[in-house]
């Protein structure tokens, strides 16, 4: 189902191709925080991470979309210089909708960047943009969180036999 379906799944947000984003027409980015951008429960900005941020806010409009709503999510913001959605309610449309009016931005022209299938990819499908799922940069979690990773994991699990499987027969149909 496209629903739980990533646009592209990538090992880290610094695998983007900024490149082809621009040719898709995107100009701004909704991006997820804890375990995207910084392991969770840290406030440490990865050397990488920061200099992706530079390089990305030089050719996009980039919003934090978080679920978080402690103030370490507004200190680490202030400190990569980026406007904060926080207590997103992720998949919830509302703060992403949030989110794009402050950009000043279309559906169209957003992507949706994060580590979780069941709130940064449906809520971006959801809404009808681009999504791209990372890999989490740690395995500590909350406890609900990590149940839904097992269901996660599972689901795309499925979606990758799924396809091998049309691809297989695509192929011997050709």
């Amino acid at each position: 189902m496209a629903l739980f379906r990533p646009s592209q799944r990538l090992a880290s947000v610094t695998d983007i191709d900024l490149d082809a984003l621009e040719s898709a027409g995107i100009r701004g980015l909704l991006v997820d925080l804890d375990n995207t951008l910084l392991p969770r429960d840290t406030s440490v900005i990865p050397p990488a991470v920061e200099a992706w941020i530079t390089s990305v806010s030089a050719r996009f409009r980039v919003c934090l979309v978080s679920n978080n709503w402690h103030h370490r999510v507004q200190e680490v913001a202030g400190e990569l210089g980026l406007p904060l959605v926080a207590k997103a309610i992720k998949p919830l449309p509302f703060a992403f909708i949030k989110a794009m009016r402050m950009l000043g931005l279309r559906r169209s022209q957003c992507a949706v960047i994060g580590d979780q299938l069941f709130t940064d990819v449906i809520g971006g499908n959801l809404l009808g943009t681009l999504t791209i799922m990372v890999d989490p940069l740690s395995h500590a979690d909350l406890i609900h969180t990590l149940l839904l990773r097992r269901l996660e994991a599972r689901i795309m699990k499925e979606d990758r036999a799924t396809r091998a499987a049309r691809q297989s027969k695509d192929a011997t149909c050709e």
